[in-house]
């Protein structure tokens, strides 16, 4: 396992609900001392009113400075300012990242301890490489984020390509990351998501209470959690609940993409985001859950976390043709299209109809019992403790920035 290091993490806001990197470093911080970094520099922001509460948001997170998680886990929000391209500004804005970790790590008992790792779930931060002498450098890639709306793709690319030259390890989380990046770096590995299988696996205790905005509702339910965004296919949804009215559909998480024909449906719920806690009781609401991603080149690298979490809770799952998705059939059913998706959702349903939801739930959770954060952490260790360091990286042929890549999302 790792242990006695100070582990400089840079991810999304510690404060959104917990993905795989806030997992991961919970699990990490219970040995070694962890720098979660707030970092959001890859996407300039836009004149909406999500993007200027996000803004503000950020700046109160920056002004109350280093903030403490844990006994051996602090977090910090460096001061930059979203411009990818601009080179004067990217300058200032790596030396505030730098200065940003270098107090958190002040303020965190035993940082001079032991060796320093750099764990990046961002593309753009190879600037960082060699800033702390850390003994690994990693690159931890959970998706192909130049195919993300709203971002220049052509300098995600680049970046990516020079976060990629300079990494020690490449982590990746599904089938078709690892192929993507394992022909660009030799020391690439696939290590898919885990899952809070015990807090997931409350769904199944009786006694658990059905969250009170779910106590009225009309059953079969058809259950969604997470950010309803562009890679969601609302249009697929809509569709699904009108051709079949006597489902109800619940969706809960933020809103950040047009829902209009969905709330004029009389069978659609839209709850808005609830709290982590709360979702092993939808989930014991749910009948069945739906990942209606829609299919595109990023869709196709995606490892739902939200799938492992609702066969966790012993949900059967309708999901549009992930390839992720695949490896867990029957379990989830493959769908494409409205009208498969439909049938897709009549046959997750069957189980309740015959009487054996209760059997096959248990044994649905079961399977995802060996899947848990720690066990992933136990998999990562060896990984990262056996990868030659940073003596390492001038050796190695630099890797060019993938042309198909970036002639795609051109």
């Amino acid at each position: 396992m790792i242990t006695n290091r100070t582990i400089i993490c840079l991810a999304c806001n510690w404060e959104y609900d917990p993905t795989s990197k806030h997992q991961i470093m919970k699990v990490l911080a219970r040995r070694n001392r962890v720098v979660w970094v707030n970092y959001r520099g890859t996407r300039r922001p836009t004149p909406t009113k999500t993007d200027i509460l996000d803004t503000l948001s950020t700046l109160k997170r920056v002004a109350k400075g280093v903030q403490r998680v844990s006994s051996s886990m602090v977090q910090v929000t460096p001061l930059v300012v979203p411009a990818p391209g601009q080179r004067y500004l990217k300058r200032i804005n790596e030396h505030l990242v730098v200065r940003a970790i270098q107090r958190a790590m002040a303020q965190l008992d035993g940082a001079d301890d032991g060796p320093v790792q750099v764990w990046t779930f961002a593309p753009d931060t190879a600037f960082l490489a060699g800033k702390f002498d850390e003994e690994h450098f990693v690159y931890y890639c959970v998706d192909e984020h130049a195919r993300f709306e709203g971002c220049d793709p052509n300098y995600i690319a680049r970046e990516e390509c020079a976060q990629i030259n300079v990494a020690d390890v490449l982590i990746t989380t599904s089938g078709a990351l690892f192929e993507s990046k394992a022909r660009r770096h030799p020391n690439t590995h696939l290590v898919r998501h885990g899952v809070d299988t015990r807090h997931f696996a409350r769904a199944l205790e009786e006694d658990l209470p059905v969250p009170a905005d779910l106590v009225d509702v009309a059953h079969p339910v058809i259950g969604f959690f997470g950010v309803l965004h562009h890679w969601v296919d609302c249009q697929l949804i809509s569709a699904v609940a009108r051709s079949r009215p006597d489902y109800t559909f619940v969706l809960l998480g933020e809103v950040l993409t047009n829902v209009g024909d969905l709330r004029a449906l009389p069978n659609v719920r839209l709850l808005g985001r609830r709290p982590y806690a709360a979702l092993p009781g939808y989930c014991r609401a749910f009948d069945a859950a739906i990942l209606p991603f829609k299919g595109n080149a990023m869709t196709r690298s995606v490892n739902p976390i939200k799938m492992h979490e609702y066969l966790a809770a012993g949900l059967p799952v309708v999901s549009t043709p992930l390839p992720e998705a695949r490896r867990y059939e029957p379990d989830i059913v493959i769908a494409d299209g409205a009208r498969a998706f439909a049938r897709g959702c009549d046959l997750a349903l069957r189980e309740s109809s015959n009487g054996s939801a209760a059997r096959a739930r248990q044994q649905r959770a079961r399977r995802l019992a060996g899947d848990s954060w720690e066990t992933v952490v136990e998999r990562l260790s060896p990984i990262i403790m056996q990868t030659p360091g940073v003596d390492q990286r001038a050796v190695r042929p630099a890797s060019a920035a993938d042309p198909e890549l970036i002639s795609s999302v051109a």
